[in-house]
């Protein structure tokens, strides 16, 4: 399920983004992990199987969507101001001093030709709020979870925006805004932003993993190195 934002007055163009790795150095999940293990909202156990899955998807060992949907687990029970809280001070203490200053570059350069600048990540929304507002983005379609009563029940609201999914809705985001897809940017690191940079008509390749490397020259895109 997204979350918009939206700005009224058209826009020449969309350019999406990706979150981790793309926009910024480090991976929100991971970060967000760490940080509710410390204040206590996320227990030893959950801590170890959140990091075992990440490391089983960084080699290709676990199917990347099962792993998200599995380590979004550790959320049970917490309330959703505790969680908008923790992403927020994540957010501050460690995303937003990671962004690239060639990402912030990019963002102005849109911003000059008229464009909306949406972050299309599998992040949670209140990180992508939060990641929005600072870099003046217009948008953000990301990954949402199910609340009961202020509680969150561990699951996702919708499928989480990775994968097929962030090609889904990066069409229809185009489709309701009356943009063509063959205007649009996207911006993503890995082999699963494939199906977003496949639809785009200008797809940009960020610190991309091997996979996605080996197809951006294959077929032309542009790869750059942000450090």
């Amino acid at each position: 399920m997204e979350t918009t934002s939206s700005k009224e007055g058209s826009k020449s163009y969309f350019a999406f983004f990706d979150l981790d790795h793309t926009l910024i150095s480090a991976v929100s999940g991971k970060e967000l992990a760490l940080g509710a293990f410390k204040r206590g909202l996320m227990k030893k156990t959950d801590l170890l199987v959140a990091v075992s899955l990440s490391l089983l998807n960084k080699f290709r060992l676990v199917d990347p969507a099962k792993a998200i949907n599995k380590m979004g687990h550790w959320v049970k029970g917490v309330t959703v101001a505790d969680l908008e809280k923790l992403c927020n001070e994540i957010s501050e203490e460690v995303l937003i001093p990671s962004v690239y200053e060639n990402a912030r570059e990019e963002i102005r350069e849109h911003k000059d030709k008229n464009a909306g600048l949406v972050i299309l990540s599998s992040t949670l929304a209140p990180v992508a709020r939060r990641m929005s507002e600072y870099l003046g983005m217009d948008d953000i379609l990301c990954s949402e979870l199910e609340a009961v009563e202020g509680i969150l029940t561990g699951r996702p609201a919708g499928d989480f925006c990775f994968g097929e999914e962030k090609a889904v809705r990066l069409k229809r985001y185009c489709e309701l805004n009356n943009s063509k897809l063959q205007d649009a940017w996207y911006y993503g690191d890995s082999i699963s932003d494939l199906p977003a940079l496949n639809i785009v008509g200008h797809p940009v390749c960020i610190n991309p993993d091997k996979k996605l490397e080996r197809i951006a020259r294959k077929n032309g895109w542009k790869i750059f190195y942000w450090k």
